[in-house]
């Protein structure tokens, strides 16, 4: 072999060894593969002074300020009113129809919630129904091309002990959570 084949060579070896040690510093490991690795530090537990977890499904304090005029539907005042506009609301005497179209994102709707207030002949609120939707990412779906789905249609039935006295209603959107 020529001298400067061997040269190379031990020069090539200096340059992976050095790589090699610098490596291993560098990210601190250790000739010992088999030490143990230190366990992750638990999660910062935070508590607020006088903040309350949530119990129980969302309201809509409008629907007691609301009296519709019988066998109309109108609009009850929420949260996310500027994140969605509705469209086609309507009492049958049966069920409250409508569809929101959500303005605020372009990302798929996980969670949405509608609450319907039922009223009587005078005006009162006697009831409320809910409508729910969450997006179950586990479940079997056609893959679609172009923007993600951003109308909710929304039906609410007049609940069994408020039929026949419910009159008109209202809808409003307590929960709206997009991606």
């Amino acid at each position: 072999m020529k001298r400067s084949t061997v040269i190379i060579a031990l020069l090539v070896a200096a340059v992976f060894a050095t790589a090699w040690t610098v490596t291993r510093l560098a990210t601190g490991s250790t000739a010992d593969s088999s030490a143990s690795v230190a366990a992750p530090a638990p999660a910062a537990r935070v508590s607020l002074p006088g903040n309350v977890p949530a119990t129980g499904e969302p309201e809509l304090p409008s629907l007691s300020t609301l009296h519709p005029r019988p066998g109309s539907a109108v609009q009850a005042a929420g949260p996310f009113d500027d994140r969605f506009t509705m469209a086609g609301l309507h009492f049958d005497g049966r069920s409250v129809h409508a569809s929101a179209t959500i303005t605020s994102d372009v990302s798929d709707v996980l969670e949405f919630g509608a609450l319907a207030g039922f009223y009587d002949a005078r005006g009162a609120l006697i009831g409320t129904g809910r409508f729910t939707y969450h997006n179950d990412e586990s479940a079997p779906h056609e893959d679609h091309a172009g923007p993600p789905s951003e109308l909710e249609k929304v039906s609410i039935t007049v609940p069994k002990a408020l039929q026949g006295r419910a009159v008109s209603a209202a809808v409003g959107v307590p929960v709206l959570v997009n991606e």
